[in-house]
């Protein structure tokens, strides 16, 4: 069986959103191969139209066999994927996993389903990589990116929500936070980061008798303990203009651990926003 070092390919695994061609296309910089199997319903036209094949999430047998054909040197997994119904699960992986155990893993949150993914490829002798080895420069790096930068008061915020989000990481909840000063206006559920902070615009216009004054930053890290191959938290142009539309003055993001999509878009959306961009040293 491939190994890591081997010759073979970087298999990715893709689900939707940009980053499995970012990273094909950052790997194919680099000299080395990469091939893709797109989710059905997941990977966006694009993703589909580069990739080697397209299957169904749950079809674990075809995902297996088409890693048996390809020997890569190690598989990796992109892009957002939304969890399907647990009794689906169950069906698709019950000639890998007994039921029993599966309804435990389900029955623990997210974080064991993607564990459980990743152990059943390894077990089948593909090393599974992340972004940390395979691209890094896909990855916020510390400090100030553009022209603003957080205010005393921005600081703070940027101090209380990573103790909120490293206080919730053991209930299995979301990997961004929105917090002015040492309030916490909103905390990252099933909805995801641009949920939320619609919720936080939807928060602020609800209460037209209060001025209607900016504040308040969004943060993103990583929960303890998390697996940092798969599912880190990312942020791009989109995030800044919808951080901006719900009145925010500023994001930061765990350094070394936060997918940036389009890195230099995404920073002169903050400059033309007035909003401040951060990579913070995160005790991860």
């Amino acid at each position: 069986m491939a190994g890591e070092g081997s010759a073979g390919p970087v298999a990715i695994l893709a689900g939707s959103g940009e980053l499995p061609l970012l990273l094909a296309n950052s790997l194919s910089a680099s000299g080395r191969e990469a091939r893709i199997l797109a989710f059905r319903g997941f990977a966006s036209r694009a993703v589909r139209a580069r990739a080697d094949l397209v299957g169904g999430l749950l079809d674990a047998a075809a995902t297996l066999s088409w890693l048996e054909r390809l020997r890569p040197a190690c598989v990796t997994l992109a892009g957002g994927l939304r969890r399907p119904d647990a009794r689906i699960l169950l069906d698709a992986y019950s000639a890998f996993r007994s039921r029993g155990e599966l309804r435990d893993i389900l029955g623990r949150g997210d974080d064991n389903l993607l564990r459980a993914a990743i152990g059943l490829i390894e077990e089948k002798g593909f090393p599974v990589l992340g972004l940390r080895e395979l691209a890094p420069e896909l990855l916020a790096g510390a400090g100030q990116y553009g022209a603003h930068a957080p205010d005393e008061t921005g600081q703070q915020s940027i101090a209380t929500a990573i103790e909120l989000l490293r206080s919730l990481s053991s209930f299995d909840m979301g990997q961004a936070a929105v917090v002015a000063g040492r309030r916490v206006i909103a905390v990252e559920g099933p909805e995801g980061t641009d949920g939320m902070l619609a919720r936080v615009r939807g928060l602020r216009r609800a209460a037209p008798w209060r001025r209607p004054e900016r504040g308040g930053v969004l943060v993103k890290a990583p929960k303890q303990g998390q697996d940092l191959r798969v599912d880190l938290p990312a942020i791009g142009p989109r995030t800044v203009r919808n951080a901006a539309r719900a009145g925010l003055r500023g994001i930061a993001v765990a350094a070394r651990h936060t997918v940036v999509l389009d890195a230099q878009t995404t920073r002169s959306e903050a400059d033309r926003l007035g909003l401040f961009l951060l990579g913070i040293e995160y005790p991860g």
